[in-house]
């Protein structure tokens, strides 16, 4: 693994129906959902360090603090950037944050953790056995 402070991810889409409070279930409005907005952000998040990863390797993400201060409408482009600002091991934490055509949309911390795919996925399919 060779994962650094600063390293840096952006991720982007378009705002259309898929992507509103009503589509998520997160609210009746149509606008962008919180939910999708946080799943930006930890593309941009993972998409940052995932060439530094080795082989077999991925990222899992286990905390996001985040807060969603401007409501986006349907049509409007939106992109999330991330930032790695600790490296701790299998621990790294980011700043992320989120911008629309507008400006700032979200922003906070999220942390994600470097597991061994096999062994990640044999834990979590051992939870149908017994």
């Amino acid at each position: 693994m060779s994962v650094s402070v600063g390293m840096k991810g952006r991720c982007e889409a378009t705002v259309d129906e898929s992507l509103t409070a009503q589509a998520a279930g997160s609210g009746t409005l149509p606008v962008f959902a919180t939910p999708w907005m946080c799943a930006l952000m930890e593309k941009a998040a993972w998409t940052a360090v995932a060439p530094g990863l080795g082989e077999g390797e991925s990222t899992v993400g286990t905390k996001l603090s985040i807060s969603h201060v401007s409501a986006t409408p349907v049509g409007l482009k939106v992109w999330a950037e991330s930032e790695v600002t600790l490296v701790d091991g299998k621990r790294i934490e980011f700043t992320v944050s989120a911008y629309d055509e507008k400006g700032l949309i979200g922003s906070g911390t999220h942390e994600r953790f470097v597991v061994t795919d096999q062994r990640f996925l044999t834990k979590a399919q051992s939870k149908k056995e017994g």
